[in-house]
Order: C-alpha cells, then sequence, then structure tokens
C-alpha cells in the first residue's frame, strides 16, 4: 500500500524563505531537495498570532504540497493563524540523488520551529504559541520534534540555535506514530532509516513510547479504515499522552482512506477540521473571529 501524494499543486504563498540562509548542514549539494524552505503565510492582525509549522507527508519520500500543505496554511489563515510549510528534506530527491534520511527531516522541522520563535517581533508572532502539524509520514515528524528537543545553545552566533525548538502545541493527522511494530508504515520506516537500521535507532523513533511529561498538549486525528497507516498509530499515542498526564484529544471515525487532508464530504471525519479548531480556542491559540489575507 502505497501513501497518497499530490506533489504538483502548488499556489502562491506570502513569501518563501531558505530554512538554513548560510548552509544546510549535512548537505554536499544545493540541487532539488538539498535546499529546504519555509512557505511563509502571515496573517494581518494588530497583535501578535499563533503560528504553526505545518509538515505535508509523503512517506518520507515527497510532499502532499496540495490538500496537506497550502489547503492547510489557507484553513489556519481563515482562524488567524500564521503558518510555515517546511519543506523538510527526505529519500525521493537531493544528495546526489540518494535523498536524506534521518537525522535531516528532525533538524529541519526543529529548525523551523526554532526560526518561528526567533522571527516572531518581525513575523508578528506570539514566541509562545508555535504549534506543529503533520499529516501521515509528516504526522511521525511532528510527533518526533514534539518528544526530540534540539539542544539550546545560549552562547551561539546563531540567534535561532539560542531558542526552543520544543512546540506549544501539536495536531497529528493520521500519523505514522510508530516504528518496528506491526502497525508502522514500512515505507516511511524504510525511507527514514533505510533498510536495515540499528534497533536502537528504529527505538528512538518509535515516538508513541517516547513521550514525557514535557511534550505539548496533542489532537489526534484517525480513521479506522486507514489501510495504509492502521488507527492502532493514533490509539498508542494517545494512551502513551495520558499515562504521562500530556493534555491529548483524540477523534476517530470509522470512514475515510488515508490522506484526507481536511477530509471535505467524507462522512464523519469531515467533523476533524472543526473539532480542532474548538481545541485550539479552548489553548488560546485563537483569538481572531476574521482575518484579512
Amino acid at each position: 500500500m502505497t501513501l497518497v501524494q499530490d506533489v504538483s499543486a502548488e499556489k502562491p504563498a506570502d513569501r518563501t524563505d531558505l530554512l538554513w540562509p548560510a548552509g544546510v548542514p549535512g548537505a554536499r549539494f544545493t540541487d532539488q531537495g538539498d535546499v529546504p524552505q519555509l512557505i511563509i503565510k502571515l496573517v494581518e492582525s494588530d497583535t501578535p498570532t499563533s503560528a504553526i509549522v505545518i509538515l505535508p507527508g509523503g512517506g518520507y519520500g515527497g510532499h502532499a504540497m496540495g490538500h496537506e500543505g497550502h489547503d492547510i496554511a489557507d484553513w489556519f489563515a481563515s482562524m488567524g493563524i500564521s503558518s510555515a510549510i517546511c519543506t523538510y528534506r527526505l529519500r525521493g530527491a537531493g544528495n546526489g540523488g540518494e535523498g536524506y534520511g534521518h537525522p535531516a527531516p528532525m533538524h529541519d522541522a526543529q529548525r523551523a520551529i526554532q526560526t518561528l520563535r526567533s522571527r516572531a517581533s518581525e513575523l508578528n508572532i506570539n514566541a509562545n504559541a508555535i504549534g506543529v502539524i503533520g499529516f501521515s509520514a509528516g504526522g511521525h515528524l511532528a510527533s518526533t520534534v514534539s518528544t526530540h528537543f534540539a539542544p539550546v545553545n545560549d552562547q551561539s552566533d546563531d540567534p535561532i540555535a539560542r531558542v526552543s525548538s520544543r512546540p506549544d502545541f501539536a495536531i497529528l493527522c493520521y500519523g505514522v506514530l510508530t516504528m518496528g511494530t506491526p502497525y508502522t508504515h514500512h515505507g516511511s520506516q524504510r525511507n527514514l532509516l533505510g533498510a536495515e537500521p540499528d534497533p536502537r535507532l528504529v527505538s528512538s523513533l518509535n515516538n508513541a513510547t517516547q513521550v514525557t511529561g514535557d511534550t505539548p498538549p496533542t489532537f489526534l486525528f484517525h480513521t479506522a479504515k486507514d489501510q495504509a497507516v492502521p488507527v492502532e498509530n493514533s490509539l498508542q499515542y494517545y494512551r502513551s499522552c495520558v499515562e504521562a498526564s500530556v493534555p491529548v484529544e483524540m477523534h476517530l471515525f470509522n470512514d475515510g482512506r488515508h490522506g484526507l487532508g481536511m477530509a471535505a464530504n467524507v462522512q464523519g471525519a469531515s467533523q476533524w477540521p472543526g473539532l480542532c479548531r474548538n481545541w485550539l480556542k479552548g489553548l488560546g491559540m485563537i483569538h481572531q473571529q476574521s482575518v484579512q489575507q
């Protein structure tokens, strides 16, 4: 079973910035796939807004930029929340054809959160209200940065390295939240970790087992009929959040294939954006009823 991908959809963005303007660590080339970007969509507001890093899915082999990227950015803008789609490195492009595995995607996603936080004043966002949302394999990456934090270097010459990579909230949509289990999406694991990874590495990225009290408040959405990424991924992560006393809300629906995005016109699952909006409002992340875009 392959994951649904939509890599052709493109929409104009407010701005596109290099994620690593001084050079991408570990990258030997500067071709397609070697230079991750932040596609930033800002909302107009008299006061600082919440913000979110968007991590599209694609099995760590591509980016589903339409229904799990630009459409999601538009949705957040409608709620008065600024966003940045992160085109994190992956196995599908770059590195002289070899692509990238762990830890490159994690470093890129951590850097994306740190970038928004370090530039909060410039971007008119609240540095203490920066979240992450991920879909499918992007959900795994979102759960990775929710359980694995970049070291903060107070003495760094790089202002981005001086701030925390911990998201203030996380939204995990039909996520690949386990590694090394019968319900792991093995294509995602292979792209991220290789064909024969060290079992200790697999265990460290089995994120349903990595949840601690430092994991941010989390919203999960999944469907029982997902044939690519079994719902057990979200069930395991939810249980771990409960055990670690992490505030967590989960919504499971019977119908719906993998890769639903906003799930428009899908019975049951189409409720998830509204439920998530209410959850965000409860966290204090939504302050405007309407915004100019």
